[in-house]
């Protein structure tokens, strides 16, 4: 059995993770790994209730942070540690990064509070196994790698107007934006080693080829592949 992979994608929206994602699920299945693809908010019945709260329904920052974790603890149980467990490569677009950037960095929830949120719900007594991964320094539940795609706000912006109607999320302010990536910044700062940052503002072809450099680089994949057909940068 292969050793179970998890990898994040994060950044802010328009940033075009979400097309790479699905570019690197055809990857690494070409390279005999079998997928689970995943989503946050979202990823089980009850998460992606949770998610179709948090982008329909005004509330204040604080129950969205909450509702975030809820459908976290759900998505870590029920699909992300079980397909660990079974040596899946997990590609999940969005963890607990993205909680810290729109609801602590955009929003103003206070870090001490969503740090807090963290421990509890990503705490490593949820059933450990020789698959699962961890951050052993901070005993808690982390992907292996997470990709931020960095791109500054004003191009993300610019993106999502050609691509789509905006939600509640994607609706607010390039000033709001500006925060959101200023804190994932701060992650990234935070834990390097767990990053992998990925310059989004070039070709979607030369950003193939950083994300595929740098899976090499860790023996994750085993050859470089050319860039898969796609069809938009937004996400």
């Amino acid at each position: 059995m292969s050793k179970g992979l998890w990898i994040s994608f994060e950044g802010i929206d328009g940033a075009g993770k979400s097309t790479h994602i699905e570019s690197l699920a055809k990857t690494f299945e070409s390279q005999g790994r079998t997928i689970t693809l995943t989503r946050e908010p979202g990823g089980t019945v009850l998460a992606e209730r949770l998610r179709e709260l948090m982008l329909g329904t005004d509330m204040d920052p604080l129950s969205e942070s909450l509702l975030a974790f809820a459908a976290r603890r759900d998505h870590l149980n029920k699909v992300i540690l079980p397909a660990l467990n079974l040596g899946h490569v997990v590609l999940c677009d969005r963890f607990t990064d993205a909680t810290f950037a729109y609801q602590g960095g955009g929003r103003g929830v206070s870090l001490a509070v969503l740090s807090q949120l963290e421990s509890w719900v990503q705490e490593k007594t949820m059933e450990p196994s020789e698959h699962g991964k961890s951050d052993d320094s901070m005993g808690l539940w982390q992907p292996d790698l997470t990709l931020w795609f960095d791109l500054s706000p004003e191009v993300a912006a610019s993106r999502l107007v050609q691509a789509r109607t905006p939600d509640r999320f994607e609706s607010q302010s390039v000033a709001f934006f500006e925060r959101v990536q200023g804190a994932y910044a701060k992650r990234f700062e935070l834990d390097p080693k767990r990053f992998l940052k990925i310059d989004a503002s070039l070709t979607r072809h030369q950003v193939w080829q950083q994300i595929t450099r740098g899976l090499t680089a860790k023996g994750w994949l085993s050859i470089m592949v050319p860039t898969p057909q796609a069809s938009s940068q937004a996400s």
